[in-house]
Formats: C-alpha cells, sequence, structure tokens
C-alpha cells in the first residue's frame, strides 16, 4: 500500500538520544540508572503500577512521581536523593535532531498526513513543543499524558488512526494502519505497530532511519 501518512515519535528521534538526558540526571544525582529502576521496580511491586506509565498516562502528576521515587530511595541509598531539578537537567541536555526534523519538514512538503505520537509528561509539553516546530510539521499531535494510554498500548495507535481520518483536510477518509509509516526508536512500540499492519522504521541512528524513511516513501 502506498503511504499517505507518517507518525513519528518525539524523543529520541526528533531529538538526541533520550539515553544521554538520562546520563546527565545520574551525573548530577549521582544515582546510578540501575538504582533508579530498582526503585521505579519496587513501587510497581507494591502498587500494582508501574510509576513512570502512570506519569505518562497523566494518572500521576511529576511533584507525585518524584516525591514517590525519592522516598523509595532514601530506602535504597540511605540518604535524601536530589531530585529537584530533575525536569531542568533533562532538558538541558536534549536538543533537536535537525536531520530528522527537517527530513519530516520536506515529507510534508511532498502532500503527507503528519501526525506525532509522544509518550510523554503532562508538565513537560511547554518544554518540548518549545524544542521543535511541532505545529509547523505536524497536523496532529497525541500525547500519551493528555490521552491516559501510551505506546505500546494499542489504543493510542487507533486513537492517532481516528483522529488523523476525523482531520483529513480533503476529506478522503478511509486512511488505514498498512497506509501509515510509524518511526520509534523502541522496539516494543515499533512491534506494537506492526502488528497492527503500520509500515515502520525503527531508528536506531539518524543516517539509517533517514535512509530507511525515504526508501519508504520512494523520495
Amino acid at each position: 500500500m502506498a503511504i499517505r501518512a507518517v507518525i513519528s515519535d518525539f524523543g529520541g528521534v526528533l531529538t538526541t538520544p533520550l539515553m544521554r538526558s538520562f546520563a546527565a540526571v545520574q551525573d548530577q544525582t549521582g544515582i546510578a540508572p540501575e538504582v533508579l529502576g530498582q526503585a521505579l521496580q519496587r513501587i510497581a511491586e507494591r502498587e500494582g503500577k508501574h510509576p513512570l506509565f502512570e506519569l505518562e498516562k497523566g494518572k500521576m502528576t511529576e511533584a507525585e512521581f518524584l516525591d514517590g521515587i525519592a522516598a523509595e530511595l532514601r530506602e535504597l541509598l540511605d540518604h535524601e536523593p536530589e531530585l529537584h531539578r530533575f525536569r531542568e537537567v533533562y532538558f538541558e541536555a536534549l536538543d533537536p535532531n535537525h536531520e530528522m526534523v527537517e527530513l519530516m519538514r520536506e515529507v510534508k512538503g511532498r502532500g503527507h498526513r503528519m501526525a506525532l505520537l509522544t509518550n510523554n509528561v503532562r508538565e513537560w509539553e511547554p518544554l518540548w513543543r518549545s524544542m521543535l516546530p511541532v505545529d509547523e510539521i505536524f497536523e496532529l499531535v497525541v500525547d500519551s499524558a493528555f490521552v491516559g494510554m501510551r505506546k505500546p498500548e494499542r489504543g493510542i495507535y487507533e486513537l492517532t488512526l481516528e483522529r488523523l481520518r476525523a482531520h483529513d483536510p480533503d476529506a478522503l477518509g478511509g486512511l488505514e494502519f498498512d497506509e501509515c509509516l510509524f518511526v520509534d526508536d523502541v522496539e516494543v512500540n515499533i512491534a506494537a505497530a506492526r502488528e497492527l499492519g503500520m509500515q515502520v522504521v525503527h531508528f536506531r541512528e539518524t543516517e539509517q532511519a533517514v535512509a530507511e524513511v525515504r526508501a519508504a516513501l520512494g523520495l
């Protein structure tokens, strides 16, 4: 099927790798990733819900998330962790991936429908939107924190397709999953999109992803 719509992830695709930001947080706080992961897992096992997933679904505020993590880390580290600048440190280390952004701009200019599908944090919206010309390139943004679902849940992909259909400026309608190209850097998100019938590009690094997007779209 010919591709009519491109659905792109934000962090790690249109930006520098997210691991760079998490490394900056580690440097700032002194908290190793494995310790942070242990804290998150302990909360998830105790409460039956993973706090990061709840945060990304907008079911927990950023402050509640950080307070919960800080309390868990106090037990693991035996001291008070410094997390109050988590957001600032994270975004200071995050930069636009200009080559991918320009590719998306070109793709839009060639007449493709454009959507941004991101797992994100409600309080972070002004920060990440200010990094990129989001509304210039993407006609539609689906942010997990505002719709109560997150990738790789099937529902958030279905919602994105539904909204693309509803916002069709040419009233053509009928857009199907196999007419969408999905670009993401997380393998489970790619697997979920592929299962639904989307064509996919698994972003591993910029040169590879640009080449695969161009090949898929015949650019």
